[in-house]
């Protein structure tokens, strides 16, 4: 059960060795949480980042999990909800994929689509059907400010995160007054090893500000986060923009 606070005791990371996922379980377990779940593709990533977080005094497990395969998604999570209760399940799984070679090689771009979203629509279905026959919990969902409009630089990953977006937004109207919490994050770009050498976008956050914000998100019971909170003025502006000023944005 969640402390006064609304932090988790017991936390499931789908995308177990995403940066920001991992940032925020070293910052819950800082303060309350005691049971970790890391669900990823098994690689030593995976392990060195389930060893790194018992360093910090958790009880951490791993489970196999990959977005691709929705067919399993049932099976893989059911096990470990059936371990016991999980106050918290963190949708942190994703690919940036590759702009201009995905739009040469479709299959390419398919894949980013399915990703993060086809996956995330069977991950987060799963979760919430668990969390809400337990009758409580939390689901974070990790979207994007990508999904809030569109960019010539970025449209294919920002569509997948576009309906990402909507869709929690829809699961968290879905479980109202069930006892389970839906609160949808975008962050603006982030700086991590994923887009090291990419260009960075003004707002630039890093995986520390993101932990932090989705713990004041937690204690707030928030349905949707801004990091940095400034991007919340910035994207309502920018989506009533007309689109031939938009697409001569430096953007």
């Amino acid at each position: 059960m969640k402390d006064a606070n609304g932090l988790p005791q017991s936390l499931l990371v789908l995308g177990g060795t995403s940066e920001i996922a991992l940032a925020t379980a070293r910052r819950l377990i800082a303060r309350r949480t005691r049971t970790v779940w890391l669900a990823g593709r098994p690689s030593p990533a995976l392990e060195r980042a389930a060893e790194e977080l018992r360093t910090l005094g958790a009880d951490v497990c791993t489970a196999a999990f990959d977005a691709l395969d929705p067919e399993s998604h049932e099976t893989v999570l059911g096990k470990v909800f059936a371990e016991g209760g999980i106050d918290m399940v963190l949708l942190a799984f994703g690919t940036l994929g590759d702009q201009a070679h995905d739009e040469r090689e479709p299959v390419s771009a398919v894949r980013v689509a399915q990703t993060n979203y086809t996956g995330a629509v069977s991950a987060g279905l799963v979760c919430a059907r668990a969390l809400q026959a337990q009758g409580h919990g939390s689901l974070v969902v990790l979207s994007s400010v990508a999904g809030e409009r569109a960019r010539r630089a970025d449209f294919i990953y920002g569509s997948s995160k576009a309906g990402l977006d909507v869709f929690a937004q829809g699961l968290g109207d879905a479980l109202y007054g069930t006892g389970v919490h839906v609160m949808v994050v975008r962050p603006g770009s982030v700086r991590s090893r994923s887009t090291a050498g990419r260009a960075q976008a003004p707002f630039a956050t890093t995986p520390e500000a993101v932990a932090t914000a989705i713990e004041l998100g937690l204690r707030r019971r928030s349905e949707t986060v801004w990091v940095p909170g400034a991007l919340r003025l910035l994207m309502s502006a920018l989506r009533h923009t007309p689109r031939a000023v938009f697409r001569r944005l430096p953007i």
